[in-house]
């Protein structure tokens, strides 16, 4: 019984201390809001670089299917998956016994062939000798000598077998077309394979220069292509560009905008854009994702922060401050590029315009305000969130003095 009023005592007290220590607080601070106040920016004209960036995907230069002419069991893997391999090397070998045989018999095939050749000349210059002294008739003599046209023909094609059969032979080595990284390899030692298999044998990826895609909106590039005068302008007025990666460190080397597609893709309403990376250490894989920035320099503009603009069918607007204070809902247009935390201006703004940029929600058309710094409202915002804080506490003493 003791020890619970002693136990209670505490939870009094220490209720007692929080609260005496909060309220001292809040009169030190000053923790009351005016009413009506709101941040409130003049706007310049300002010089800036604004990064737009775009979802990217990257590929390798080359991304190259390795697939078997012929079909046959792996009978051996001369590579292992991420392996750099060169131009020719040999990557994969299927059992060969079948077309070694097959070499054999087109080889066969070729010598039969020659002495059916062999046979058919000596004929063919006998019933000429013998047509000569009127011994035999052109009867005899033509049909000598398409016999012996036709052993030739045979030849040509016992040695177009034999070729067949040789480039079927040399196809149980499946080789690298490219220089490159290998990338997963689905099948093993003992695996059936052809041409027509569902799954290449491995992808073979050029990754000494990469091909990084990103899209850009059909609105986008109809206004740069007004600005510069054609699409191939265009590409050309693009300045370097770099790549964020996934883990959100930038790519160490600026890439080049290569292409632009001509084709509007009608699903996305986007058109593909291609940036080349140089990749000496094979740091970017194919099949990688990133984010492309792309700078853009613009003199003497007017910057509005997005947060101080609200949007109304498709449209945008801003709180105008008049010199009685009272603010005017004015609508406003923005150029295609923008940073994620600011617009520029095109219209419906001009230098020295007062402007709402914080708390804008709470706000009307025509509406009586206080105007104050931006400072003095983010000072404002912080003693609020103090004061919500502080109120959080103490519903936690509450809690803990009924036991809770």
């Amino acid at each position: 019984m003791n020890r619970l009023i002693v136990n209670r005592s505490v939870r009094i007290m220490t209720f007692a201390f929080c609260v005496t220590t909060l309220f001292s607080c809040g009169k030190k601070n000053g923790m009351s809001l005016g009413d009506n106040e709101y941040g409130v920016r003049t706007l310049q004209t300002v010089s800036t670089t604004l990064n737009n960036t775009y979802p990217a995907v990257i590929k390798g230069k080359q991304d190259v299917e390795i697939r078997p002419k012929i079909s046959g069991f792996i009978t051996r893997l001369c590579v292992d998956e991420g392996s750099v391999v060169h131009r020719g090397q040999v990557l994969f070998e299927i059992d060969d016994v079948q077309y070694r045989e097959a070499v054999n018999q087109a080889h066969a095939a070729v010598n039969v062939a020659n002495s059916q050749v062999a046979t058919s000349r000596l004929t063919y210059m006998n019933k000429k000798e013998l047509r000569r002294q009127n011994i035999v008739g052109d009867y005899d003599l033509q049909t000598a000598g398409n016999n012996y046209a036709s052993a030739k023909a045979s030849l040509e094609q016992a040695k177009a077998s034999l070729i067949a059969a040789r480039q079927n032979l040399s196809y149980c080595h499946v080789t690298s077309p490219s220089n490159g990284v290998v990338g997963s390899i689905p099948y093993r030692v003992g695996s059936l394979v052809s041409s027509s298999s569902a799954q290449p044998l491995t992808v073979v990826s050029d990754i000494d220069e990469m091909y990084v895609y990103f899209s850009m909106t059909e609105n986008q590039l109809l206004s740069m292509t007004r600005q510069e005068g054609s699409s191939n302008a265009v590409k050309k007025s693009f300045p370097a560009v770099q790549l964020k990666l996934s883990d959100g460190s930038i790519y160490g080397i600026e890439g080049k905008v290569a292409t632009i597609s001509g084709v509007i893709d009608q699903t996305t309403g986007t058109v593909s854009v291609r940036a080349n990376f140089k990749n000496p250490k094979h740091l970017l894989k194919s099949g990688g994702t990133g984010t492309v920035v792309i700078p853009y320099i613009a003199n003497n503009i007017i910057l509005v922060p997005q947060t101080a603009i609200s949007e109304l069918q498709d449209k945008k607007y801003v709180y105008v401050v008049g010199n009685n204070n009272k603010v005017a809902y004015t609508p406003i247009t923005v150029a295609d590029v923008d940073d994620g935390q600011n617009y520029i201006v095109t219209s419906g703004l001009k230098a020295d315009d007062k402007i709402v940029v914080q708390g804008i929600s709470s706000l009307q058309d025509k509406m009586d305000i206080k105007p104050i710094s931006e400072a003095a409202a983010e000072a404002k915002i912080k003693k609020a969130e103090q004061m919500g804080a502080a109120q959080g506490n103490m519903s936690a003493m509450k809690k803990m003095m009924s036991g809770k």
